[in-house]
């Protein structure tokens, strides 16, 4: 493919290689929403993103850039992070410029492919979502992780356009009695939800590596 892929929800947000990475999320069927208790805590859409980064097979040529999260809620019980979802505006999906250095080329027609029928179809799927399913204690040395310092392993149903998996990846989330901040890193394979250039052995997808990162920073207050 002469353009190239996204990123999320998060959705959403990795420097991938092309093959299977370590730090890839652990991705099942879709799960039950967590029971949502405690005291409720509204996203603040201003401070909380999603970004992405994909490339080419063996890394090359890396694109990256944001996705803005448009309404959402954490719950948290007894000091701690509970449940909670949050929607994505894929219509609000960027390239960073800064990515895109080739002279015959623009970040604003990469924009375009992206949300085109080829790859996400914002017309028919404008909205990506997330919904926690579990929320556990982060074990140091039992996950691979991108991020310093998770305390965290959080699960949840990640909805691209037509198709919903369960991932679980490490986060680092810190509760106040009057926010809840959060940042994750980890890698998805974009192929699980069918999220292919042509068809999914042509040459283009083949070029394009299956490995996304997505970076997720979230802020909620009361």
């Amino acid at each position: 493919m002469k353009k190239l892929i996204f990123a999320l929800p998060a959705l959403f947000l990795l420097a991938s290689c092309g093959g299977s990475s370590t730090n890839n999320a652990k991705t099942a069927e879709e799960q039950v929403a967590a029971v949502q208790t405690g005291d409720s805590l509204a996203i603040d859409t201003a401070a909380t993103s999603v970004s992405w980064k994909a490339t080419h097979k063996g890394g090359l040529a890396p694109r990256w850039g944001k996705i803005s999260v448009t309404t959402g809620k954490v719950f948290v019980n007894n000091d701690s992070l509970s449940g909670g979802e949050f929607t994505i505006d894929m219509n609000s999906l960027h390239v960073d410029p800064a990515s895109v250095t080739e002279k015959d080329k623009k970040a604003s027609d990469l924009e375009g492919h992206l949300k085109s029928a080829d790859f996400f179809d914002v017309a028919k799927a404008p909205v990506a979502k997330f919904v926690i399913t579990k929320v556990a204690p982060f074990v140091k040395g039992e996950e691979s992780t991108l991020l310093a310092d998770p305390n965290y392993l959080i699960s949840g149903n990640l909805t691209l356009k037509d198709s919903t998996l369960n991932i679980t990846f490490p986060a680092k989330v810190t509760v106040s009695s009057s926010e809840v901040t959060a940042l994750a890193k980890f890698v998805i394979d974009r192929t699980a939800w069918k999220i292919n250039y042509k068809t999914e052995g042509s040459p283009e997808n083949w070029i394009i590596s299956k490995d996304v990162e997505i970076g997720l920073t979230l802020n909620a207050k009361k």
